[in-house]
């Protein structure tokens, strides 16, 4: 007989938490007594119940002597909820099994150390590759105060993103198109240089937005690099549900500041070289509003100014089997580039996989 995965359950509620509950982490847990499952949780929006106390719960007097199964180290602090272990000693469980610890250092290791005084037995790293994935933004957020950045790019098989007359619909396909909304709902900002609101007029929402289960949140943030401030002030951006962020220089004026403040847009003025941002300064801006997930969506100039900092995490490319051709049409990455082809950024943990007859190549930048 096929043992039950009770840690891949408890991963596929996690799932179901992304998009909510930043900048907590999207937790799943499963409560099983007697080989039956008798309890299931995840991570409600920030001030409302972890996923543990979710399934626990639902699970009621049955949780007495039964195993949890959690895709993260329970808490052990009061924040904007009581501790979970707290609830789970209350509740009788025997025995937990969670992923991985929580990164968080009010937490790492004091959870687990507080359920085993309490003697329960403990065991640690079930799928913990999976669940870290899981959570890779709120890894990153909670040990470095910033987002965790992923560039995002849809090209034809030669690397454009536009031809040379800067048409770009669409490059990518119906359900390429469609992951890349699902990606949209599942981070905290989407972010675009000033060049592509000009060209495109992009609404930089998550239009596959769904209310799971009652729930709802705000749109992701809309953040535009704009040095001198060319944003138009007729951009869809500025008509859209959600917040919208302008990043701008010194050459910004103080008109401009106020007409797009005026608009409904938040202005950040932050120091500017040659007409670029400083990325650094920017996600740091970003890290205090809690944004703990960014997707850089382009164009070439932003995405190429990403990889010559440095700051890219993770790489989402889709790739069509087109060809445009071209030598002035518009390239996915710009920016400096390399002198060499050994000093060009890898990728490690590839994964390639079919999207219709697109493409999708994931991976993260070697550091």
């Amino acid at each position: 007989m096929v043992p039950v995965d009770y840690m891949g359950q408890a991963l596929s509620l996690a799932r179901l938490a992304l998009g909510y509950t930043s900048p907590n982490p999207a937790v799943g847990a499963v409560v099983v007594k007697d080989g039956l499952v008798v309890g299931l949780g995840y991570t409600q929006p920030p001030g409302s119940r972890h996923a543990e106390v979710v399934a626990l719960q639902q699970a009621e007097d049955r949780a007495r002597g039964a195993s949890l199964f959690v895709t993260m180290e329970p808490c052990c602090h009061y924040g904007r909820t009581p501790p979970c272990v707290e609830a789970i000693v209350a509740a009788g469980i025997a025995e937990v099994h969670f992923s991985m610890l929580d990164p968080n250092p009010v937490v790492c290791g004091k959870g687990k150390a507080e359920l085993e005084k309490a003697g329960l037995r403990i065991y640690l790293g079930e799928r913990q590759e999976e669940a870290f994935e899981l959570n890779e933004a709120y890894v990153k957020y909670i040990t470095t105060g910033l987002p965790f950045v992923t560039a995002k790019m849809a090209m034809s098989l030669d690397g454009r993103i536009a031809t040379r007359s800067g048409d770009s619909k669409w490059i990518s396909g119906e359900k390429a198109r469609q992951y890349a909304q699902d990606l949209r709902h599942s981070v905290d900002a989407i972010m675009v240089g000033v060049n592509t609101v000009v060209a495109d007029d992009p609404r930089l929402t998550a239009r596959s937005f769904s209310d799971r289960g009652g729930r709802s949140r705000k749109q992701p943030l809309r953040v535009i690099l704009d040095a001198s401030g060319r944003t138009p002030l007729t951009a869809q951006v500025f008509k859209e549900p959600g917040d919208t962020l302008l990043a701008v220089g010194s050459s910004c004026g103080p008109e401009k500041v106020e007409a797009f403040v005026k608009a409904g847009a938040e202005v950040v003025s932050l120091p500017s070289e040659r007409g670029l941002v400083d990325l650094q300064a920017l996600l740091k801006e970003l890290g205090k509003k809690e944004i703990t997930s960014v997707l850089v969506e382009g164009g070439g100039a932003l995405l190429g100014s990403f990889f010559d900092s440095g700051l890219v995490d993770k790489v989402v490319a889709f790739i069509a089997p087109l060809i445009i051709g071209g030598k002035d049409a518009k390239s996915a990455v710009e920016g400096y580039g390399v002198d060499k082809v050994g000093q060009a950024l890898r990728l490690d943990r590839v994964r390639i996989e079919r999207v219709a007859d697109d493409l999708l190549l994931q991976g993260y930048v070697s550091k």
